[in-house]
C-alpha cells in the first residue's frame, strides 16, 4: 500500500514540474511579444529571430554540459534521471529514506524545469542590446552564457557548490527560492556588460544631455508580452516549491501563486501612481515594467509573505523600477525595454527582502550572494562580450542601423507595408 501512495505522489509531483516548466517555457513568449513591442517596427523580425534561436541554443547548451556544471547531472549522451531501473531505484530510496521526501519527482522533469530557467536568463539580455548589436555576436554570447557562465552560478548557488572552493553561500545565509538573483540580476548583470561595450543607439542622448524617447511600435503586443510573463511566473515561483503530493506542499503552492499575483498587482499599481507624479501621465510602459518589478521583487521569497506583505513588495519594486529606469536614462545607459532595472535593480531588492518574511536567511549572506552573483555574471559575460568585439565585433553599422536590424540581418521586415524608414 505504502509503494502504491509513494508511486502516486511520484506521477503528481512529476506531472506537477513538468507542466510548471511548461508554464516557464511559455514566458519565452512573452519575452518575444513584450520585446518586439518595444523596439520600433524596423527592428521587430531579429528581436524576435534572436529570442527563439536563444531558447533553442539555451536548451541544447544546457542539456551538453550545463547541467553537468550546476548539478554534477548526467550528461546527453547517457541519459538524465537513470535508466530502465529507475521507478525500482526511487521505491528502495523510499523505502530507506521514509516517505514524503525532498526528491520525490523523475530527474528528467527537474532538468526539464531547470532548462527553461536558463533561457529565461538569456531572454532578459536580448531586450536591453535591442536594435544596435550583431544577431551572430548575440547567439554566440548565447552558447557561453547558457551552457557556462549561468550555470558556474547556480551551482553555486541553488547547487551548494563552494564558490571557486572558498566559501559556501548557503553557510552564510544565503537564500533565493526561485531566482530574483540567480536568474534575473545574473541575466540583468550578464545585459549590463554588454550595453556598456555596445554604446546606446544613434540619436538617443543629445549632446546637451537630453534623453530622447525612443518609442516602441506595437504597445498591444507588449501589453500581451507582459500578461504571457505573469502566467507564466506562476509556473516559474509556483514549481520552485519542488512538490505537490502532500498537504504541506500543497498549501505552500497556493500561498506562492496567492503573494506572485498580489506582488505583480502591487507594483503595477504603484508604478502607475509614480508616473502620473513624475511624468503627469498614465505611463503604460511604467506600468508594464512595474507589474515585472513586483514579480521579480518577490520571486527570491513568495512562500514566507502575507498576501498583504507580498503586495507591498510588489509595490517597492514597482516604485524602484520607475526612478531606476530614468537614472540609467541620465547615466546614458541605453536600455530600450528597461531589463537591467526590472530584472537586475529590482533583482537586488528582492534578496534583501528575504529576511524580512525568512528567519533562515541573514543580510549578510544576501549581500554574499548577490555580489557573487553580479560580479560573476558581469565580469565573465564582460570578458567574452569584449573577445566578440574585439573578433566580429558586437554592433551593426549606423547606415544598418538607420535602416533597421531586420534588413540587416535577417533580409525581411516584419511590417513591410508598414515600415517607414
Amino acid at each position: 500500500m505504502e509503494n502504491q501512495i509513494f508511486e502516486l505522489q511520484f506521477a503528481m509531483d512529476t506531472f506537477y514540474f513538468l507542466v510548471c516548466g511548461a508554464l516557464v517555457m511559455w514566458m519565452a513568449a512573452g519575452f518575444a511579444m513584450l520585446e518586439s513591442g518595444l523596439v520600433r517596427a524596423k527592428n521587430t523580425t531579429e528581436i524576435l529571430t534572436k529570442n527563439v534561436a536563444l531558447f533553442a541554443v539555451a536548451c541544447t547548451m544546457y542539456l551538453v554540459c550545463g547541467y553537468q556544471f550546476m548539478y554534477d547531472g548526467g550528461w546527453f549522451l547517457s541519459g538524465i534521471g537513470g535508466g530502465e531501473n529507475y521507478a525500482a531505484e526511487q521505491l528502495a530510496a523510499s523505502a530507506e529514506n521514509g516517505f514524503g521526501g525532498d526528491s520525490v519527482y523523475s530527474g528528467a522533469s527537474d532538468f526539464f524545469f531547470q532548462v527553461v530557467f536558463v533561457a529565461t536568463a538569456m531572454s532578459i539580455v536580448s531586450g536591453a542590446v535591442a536594435e544596435r548589436m550583431k544577431l551572430w555576436a548575440f547567439l554566440l554570447f548565447a552558447v557561453v552564457m547558457t551552457g557556462v557562465i549561468y550555470p558556474l552560478e547556480g551551482g553555486w548557488t541553488w547547487g551548494g557548490k563552494d564558490v571557486f572552493g572558498l566559501f559556501n553561500l548557503g553557510d552564510l545565509g544565503f537564500s533565493d527560492f526561485a531566482g530574483s538573483g540567480i536568474v534575473h540580476m545574473a541575466g540583468a548583470a550578464a545585459a549590463l556588460a554588454g550595453v556598456l561595450l555596445l554604446g546606446p543607439r544613434k540619436g538617443k542622448y543629445r549632446k546637451d544631455g537630453s534623453v530622447v524617447a525612443i518609442p516602441g511600435a506595437n504597445l498591444p503586443m507588449a501589453t500581451l508580452g507582459t500578461f504571457i510573463l505573469w502566467m507564466g511566473w506562476f509556473g516559474f515561483n509556483g514549481g520552485s516549491v519542488l512538490k505537490l503530493g502532500d498537504i504541506s506542499s500543497a498549501h505552500s503552492v497556493a500561498m506562492v501563486f496567492t503573494n506572485t499575483n498580489a506582488a505583480a498587482a502591487g507594483g503595477l499599481v504603484a508604478a502607475l501612481l509614480v508616473s502620473k507624479l513624475i511624468f503627469k501621465k498614465a505611463d503604460l510602459t511604467m506600468c508594464l515594467n512595474g507589474a515585472l518589478a513586483g514579480l521579480v521583487a518577490i520571486t527570491a521569497e513568495p512562500s514566507t509573505p502575507t498576501p498583504l506583505q507580498a503586495t507591498l513588495f510588489g509595490a517597492l519594486g514597482g516604485v524602484l523600477v520607475v526612478h531606476s529606469i530614468v537614472m540609467l536614462d541620465k547615466l546614458k545607459i541605453d536600455d530600450p525595454v528597461g531589463a537591467i532595472s526590472v530584472h537586475g535593480v529590482v533583482g537586488l531588492l528582492g534578496l534583501l527582502l528575504v529576511p524580512v518574511t525568512n528567519d533562515g536567511a541573514t543580510i549578510g549572506g544576501q549581500l554574499a550572494g548577490a555580489a557573487t552573483i553580479a560580479l560573476w555574471t558581469f565580469g565573465a559575460s564582460a570578458v567574452v562580450w569584449l573577445l566578440l568585439k574585439v573578433t566580429m565585433g558586437i554592433r551593426i553599422s549606423e547606415d544598418e542601423e538607420y535602416d533597421g536590424a531586420d534588413l540587416a540581418e535577417c533580409g525581411l521586415e516584419a511590417y513591410p507595408e508598414f515600415t517607414n524608414r
